[in-house]
C-alpha cells in the first residue's frame, strides 16, 4: 500500500473518533451548564479548554468561546466541524482503498455540516452533537461491514484507537482534574456511553472508583482505554507481520507497537488501588503515549517528508 493512502486511513480514523468524542464531551458540557445553575461557568469553560488543548484565561472563557473553538472552527482539526472536513478531505485521497458506502457517508456528512451548524445556533447545540455521534457511527459501522480486513481496514482501526484512548483520558481528566467544576461520574460514564453497560456490569449505584476502574480497564466495554489499546497493539502486529520478514521471530518490531504494549502492560498488571491513587499522572501519561505512537506510526509506514496537512474547500 502507498504510504500516502496508509497514512489517509489512519487520520480518517482518528479524524472522525475525535469529532465523536468531542461532541460527547460538548454535550455533557453544556447539559452541565443548563442543569446546574450554581455552576461556576468561566471555570468550567476554561478548564475544558485546557483538557482539550486549548487553554485561554478563565475571563475570556464561556460556552460561546468553547463552541466556537471546539465545535464550529473549520480551520481547526480539534474541533467537530474541522475534524469532519479533514476526514472527508484524506478520504477524497483514497478513495481507490474506501468502499463508495464510506466515501458516500463522510461526503454527506460534510455537506450536511452548514445546515447543522445554522440549526445549532438557532435552537441549541444538542441537535448537531447527535448528529455527530450518528453519523460517526455510521462510518465505522460501515467499515466493519464493507472493508476487507487487510492493510487499509488495520490503519483506519488503528487511528480511531489511538484517537479513542486519548480522548477517554481527556473526558477521564474532565472529572478528576477539574475540582468543584468537576462533571458527576455519571455525566462522565454517559459521555462515553458507557452508563447502561457500567449499570449491567455493577448492577448498582455509580461509584467513583468502579467507574474510573471500568472506562480504563474494562476488557469488554470497546470505548474503555484497555480495549482500545488493546485493538492498537493487535493492528500494530499484524501491520508488521505483513511489512517485516520474520517479524514473528524478532519480537516487537515497532517503536509504535513497543509504546502501545508498555501502556497496556502498565494498565494490566498494576493493582487498580496504585492505579486509581496515580490516576491524575496516569491519565497524562496515556496522552503522552498516544502522541509518541502517532509519531512512531509516521516514522515508521508513512512518508518521511513534513506531514501533508489536508486544507479544507472553501465554503460555497
Amino acid at each position: 500500500m502507498l504510504s500516502r493512502i496508509a497514512e489517509s486511513l489512519f487520520w480518517i480514523g482518528r479524524y472522525v473518533e475525535r469529532a465523536d468524542d468531542t461532541a460527547r464531551i460538548l454535550d455533557v458540557h453544556t447539559q452541565r451548564l443548563v442543569e446546574d445553575p450554581w455552576i461556576d461557568e468561566r471555570r468550567a469553560c476554561a478548564n475544558l479548554l485546557a483538557l482539550m488543548g486549548t487553554p485561554v484565561p478563565e475571563e475570556e472563557a464561556d460556552t460561546e468561546r468553547v463552541l466556537a473553538g471546539l465545535a464550529f472552527d473549520r480551520a481547526s482539526p480539534s474541533s467537530i466541524v474541522g475534524a469532519l472536513s479533514a476526514a472527508r478531505e484524506n478520504a477524497r485521497g483514497a478513495r481507490e482503498v474506501l468502499s463508495a458506502e464510506i466515501w458516500e457517508s463522510l461526503n454527506v456528512t460534510h455537506n450536511a455540516l452548514p445546515q447543522q451548524r445554522t440549526m445549532a445556533r438557532r435552537y441549541g447545540p444538542h441537535s448537531l452533537f447527535r448528529f455527530v455521534r450518528e453519523r460517526s457511527a455510521m462510518v465505522f459501522g460501515l467499515a466493519d461491514a464493507t472493508m476487507s480486513r487487510d492493510e487499509s481496514w488495520l490503519f483506519l482501526i488503528l487511528g480511531r484507537s489511538l484517537e479513542r484512548v486519548d480522548m477517554t483520558a481527556r473526558m477521564l481528566s474532565t472529572r478528576v482534574l477539574a475540582g468543584d467544576a468537576a462533571p458527576s461520574w455519571t455525566l462522565v460514564l454517559r459521555s462515553t456511553g458507557a452508563y447502561e453497560p457500567y449499570l449491567r456490569t455493577y448492577r448498582g449505584v455509580v461509584d467513583s472508583s468502579r467507574a474510573a476502574e471500568f472506562l480504563l480497564l474494562d476488557r469488554l466495554f470497546p470505548r474503555s482505554v484497555f480495549a482500545s489499546l488493546e485493538q492498537a497493539e493487535a493492528c500494530l502486529a499484524e501491520l508488521e507481520r505483513s511489512t517485516v520478514r520474520d517479524a514473528a521471530r524478532v519480537g516487537v518490531a515497532g517503536e509504535a507497537h513497543r509504546i502501545v504494549g508498555r501502556a497496556r502492560t502498565m494498565l494490566e498488571f498494576m493493582s487498580t488501588p496504585e492505579l486509581l491513587a496515580q490516576l491524575p499522572v496516569r491519565l497524562e501519561e496515556l496522552q503522552r503515549t498516544c502522541s509518541a505512537a502517532s509519531a512512531a506510526v509516521t516514522h515508521r509506514f508513512f512518508t518521511e517528508q513534513a506531514p501533508q496537512v489536508w486544507v479544507p474547500e472553501e465554503a460555497g
